[in-house]
């Protein structure tokens, strides 16, 4: 089956509130992007299914710089609303349609910054504090209404190990990698970057920052004390994950694998002599048995030496 990867990043007028309402406006984009792939995905027009997500926040751009965004793993199909058929997505290289995610996905965002306003959920500062106001916030919001909101798919990856291969390179990164860090001292760091306007080897780029500027930057992307940045809705919600898997797979036609805790069949017969093999113990890998052999009662010893 093929795994979905979809990015869904907020327009620069909304990251630079987003930086003085860190926890309820990267929450925000967390639920708008989710609501905006399980709404589209249950459409009978487009899939007619509930889909699993896992969805990972960003924070930066590759200099670093405030830059909000959403990544998400989608696997390629869902469970029926009725809960009798697994439907595959109906597109080879996208899971939906782009511009009706990213029309659904501004429409659900804007509404829910206009709720959190009302609801005084928000707060501003410096050249920010007139939009305490709530018709200078509308007034602020309403440029975004026309515009294009970027979001972005890329094709499926290439089966299930290179989902893990990239889970584990983006669920715990940090702003800025060691090895992008090209020297440091008392008045700069220099460090490596991609230019993502340029196509080929001239976008990868040098940058040198005096030493508070990188410091400052890179203390941007601190989330606030106990903000979740890997979160999963739809089949893969934690409330019935489980079952949900269980259910898929039984749809799929694909057997669960085993449980750790089951022990593995051992051979009947042993392989060097043939006789009948007994288990006497099962133990992790890595780890001593606890077995050892005892001698048995009347054992009769024979000194031959």
């Amino acid at each position: 089956m093929p795994y979905f990867h979809a990015v869904f990043t907020l327009p620069a007028r909304i990251a630079d509130i987003a930086y003085q309402n860190k926890a309820v406006i990267y929450d925000l984009l967390f639920k708008a992007s989710s609501e905006a792939v399980i709404t589209i995905a249950a459409d009978p027009k487009h899939m007619g299914a509930t889909v699993g997500i896992t969805a990972v926040l960003h924070t930066w751009g590759s200099t670093m710089t405030h830059h909000p965004h959403i990544h998400m793993i989608v696997p390629g199909g869902g469970i029926s609303r009725d809960g009798q058929r697994w439907i595959a997505c109906r597109r080879p290289r996208f899971i939906l349609p782009v511009h009706v995610l990213s029309e659904l996905f501004r429409g659900l965002m804007l509404a829910k910054l206009v709720a959190a306003h009302a609801a005084g959920k928000l707060q501003f500062f410096g050249k920010h504090a007139y939009l305490a106001n709530f018709r200078a916030f509308a007034a602020f919001l309403a440029p975004l209404r026309r515009k294009k909101w970027f979001v972005y798919t890329k094709e499926p990856f290439a089966g299930p190990k290179a989902v893990l291969a990239y889970l584990s390179r983006y669920t715990h990164r940090v702003a800025i990698s060691n090895r992008r860090l090209i020297a440091a001292d008392a008045t700069g760091v220099t460090f490596k970057y991609k230019d993502y306007r340029i196509e080929g080897p001239g976008r990868y780029k040098a940058m040198t920052l005096a030493t508070h500027e990188f410091i400052r930057r890179f203390l941007m992307h601190v989330l606030p004390t106990g903000f979740h940045r890997i979160r999963h809705y739809g089949l893969f919600a934690n409330s019935s994950r489980a079952e949900n898997i269980m259910r898929a797979r039984e749809l799929l036609a694909s057997a669960a694998p085993a449980s750790e805790d089951t022990p593995c069949t051992q051979p009947d017969k042993c392989p060097c002599c043939g006789g009948r093999m007994i288990t006497i113990e099962i133990f992790e890998r890595g780890s001593q048995p606890h077995y050892r052999a005892s001698t048995p009662a009347g054992t009769i010893r024979i000194d031959t030496s």
